[in-house]
C-alpha cells in the first residue's frame, strides 16, 4: 500500500476552531481510554536517560494526547528520588485553550500548555527538553519530516517520534469501531458539553471527520524503512538513530528515537 499525502480536515486553518478544539479533546479521550502507548513507556524513560533530560516539549499536542497517563507513569518511574519532576510542554500550531486548565489541574501542575502557535519544524529556540510526537509525524511530508528532524539536530536535542496508525487494511478497519467507540461514550465525558453533543449526534460533524481523518493519517503513515530513509539523508551528524516496532500493546506502534551521541537499546 504506497503511501499517499492527503489533507486532514481538522488540521486546515479553515476549519472551525470550535470544533477543531472539540476533535483533539475526543482524540485525547480515546487516547487516555485504550492507554495505546503505553507499551512505549520503557523506550522513552530510556531515551530521557540518555539525554538526562527532565523536561519534555511535545510537538503537535492537540488536546494533550497521551500525556496525562504517560506523564504520570513517568513521574513514578523517576532514576532517583532526588531527581527533579519531569516537566512536560504541550504544544501545537493550533493550541486549544480549553484543555489547558483542565490538563494542568489533572496533572499537578507538571503539564503546561504552551500558549503560542508552535510549527514542529521551526521550535523556538526557549523551549529546550527532549521532543516528543505522537501520531502525529504522518501530518508532514517526506521533506517536511526531514525538517522536523534537522530542527531538533541543530538544537542539540533528542526526539521520540510515536505511530500507533499503520498503512494496512487492518489498522484502516479498526478505525470504525474506534470512531463508534468514542460516539458512544460520548455523553459521559466530563466535562459536559452541549456543543459536542450537538456536532456528534444532531449535526455528526465529529464523528465524521475523525473517521475521514483517521484512514487519511493511516495512509499517511510512514513505515520503519520509509523513516530509515527520511534520517539517512540528514546532513548533520553525532546522532543515533533507533528505528523499529513495537507489538507488545493492543496494537503495533511504530517508533523513531534520536538522541545526541547515544541512544537507547533497540527494542525487537
Amino acid at each position: 500500500m504506497r503511501r499517499v499525502q492527503l489533507i486532514e480536515i481538522h488540521e486546515q486553518p479553515w476549519f472551525p476552531s470550535s470544533i477543531r478544539d472539540e476533535i483533539t479533546d475526543t482524540l485525547q479521550f480515546g487516547f487516555n481510554l485504550f492507554n495505546a502507548y503505553a507499551p512505549i513507556v520503557p523506550l522513552l524513560q530510556s531515551a530521557l536517560e540518555s539525554t538526562k533530560s527532565r523536561t519534555v516539549v511535545d510537538m503537535c499536542s492537540g488536546g494533550g494526547g497521551p500525556w496525562l497517563e504517560l506523564g504520570r507513569t513517568l513521574q513514578h518511574g523517576k532514576l532517583r528520588g532526588d531527581e527533579p519532576a519531569l516537566q512536560i510542554w504541550l504544544t501545537d500550531k493550533y493550541p486549544n485553550p480549553g484543555a489547558i486548565q483542565n490538563i494542568r489541574s489533572a496533572s499537578e501542575n507538571h503539564i503546561t500548555f504552551y500558549p503560542d502557535s508552535v510549527d514542529a519544524m521551526n521550535v523556538p529556540v526557549e523551549l529546550k527538553g527532549f521532543r516528543t510526537m505522537f501520531t502525529s509525524f504522518h501530518h508532514f511530508s517526506p521533506s517536511g519530516a526531514r525538517a522536523i528532524l534537522e530542527d531538533v539536530v541543530n538544537a542539540g536535542e533528542g526526539i521520540g517520534v510515536f505511530e500507533i496508525t499503520r498503512r494496512a487494511p487492518f489498522t484502516i478497519g479498526l478505525m470504525f469501531a474506534w470512531v463508534l467507540t468514542l460516539v458512544v461514550c460520548t455523553p459521559w465525558r466530563r466535562p459536559f458539553r452541549w456543543s459536542r453533543l450537538l456536532w456528534t449526534y444532531l449535526v455528526p460533524v465529529i464523528p465524521l471527520v475523525l473517521l475521514f481523518d483517521g484512514v487519511v493519517s493511516c495512509l499517511r503513515t510512514y513505515r520503519t524503512q520509509e523513516l530509515r530513509e527520511i534520517v539517512e539523508k540528514l546532513t548533520a551528524g553525532g546522532y543515533r538513530w533507533e528505528i523499529g516496532e513495537l507489538s507488545t500493546g493492543k496494537a503495533p506502534i511504530t517508533y523513531l528515537i534520536g538522541c545526541p551521541g547515544l541512544c537507547v537499546p533497540e527494542t525487537h
